[in-house]
């Protein structure tokens, strides 16, 4: 098994394709193949010490999921499925995307529940990244004025993507023992 996860949720299939372009960047005994969330069991995804998610924020400020109008079930889903296991000893990293001018007063507000949820569970999360370069009114994913995790926005700075994921994984690549 490869030593960290990399699972998503997705509707349009944007957050999968980051998922995909990040995995292109390791082996396949540093990293599993990208899983969308929604065909992961409990088991699997609680196997790893180290785990990349991924999120699209969804309407209002959503994770995706049926309540957010998805076809498939999504994080919404999952997260209930695990809420019991305990995340500690287990180090996670982020990244979520939005649309900072369409949903400017909800910009990655996904990102926060996913911290949220397994910050509440004792697992260390890293990957907090600043807030310059973007245009938005409003995000929940804040904590000391940076995003808890990589912020994308494939719809008005997709030109920007490839190298704020590879400054991210250079950023995080201590945290999970890399070498890159």
């Amino acid at each position: 098994m490869a030593r960290i996860g990399l699972f998503f949720g997705t509707d349009t299939g944007k957050t999968r394709k980051v998922a995909k372009m990040i995995k292109k960047m390791f082996d396949d005994d540093t990293m599993e193949k990208p899983v969308n969330i929604n065909r992961a069991t409990p088991e699997e995804f609680s196997a790893y010490d180290f785990l990349i998610l991924g999120t699209p924020t969804l309407g209002e400020g959503l994770l995706p999921g049926m309540s957010a109008d998805c076809e498939n079930e999504s994080w919404e889903e999952f997260l209930p499925q695990i809420e019991d296991i305990d995340f500690t000893g287990k180090t996670i990293a982020l990244y979520g995307l939005g649309d900072q001018v369409g949903y400017s007063e909800e910009f990655v507000d996904a990102l926060m529940e996913l911290y949220t949820f397994f910050n509440e569970r004792g697992a260390k999360i890293v990957g907090a990244w600043p807030n310059e370069g973007y245009e938005f009114d409003h995000s929940e994913a804040l904590v000391d004025d940076k995003f808890v995790g990589l912020a994308l926005d494939l719809d008005n700075q997709a030109n920007l993507t490839e190298q704020r994921v590879n400054a991210w994984l250079q950023s995080i690549s201590g945290d999970f023992d890399l070498n890159l």
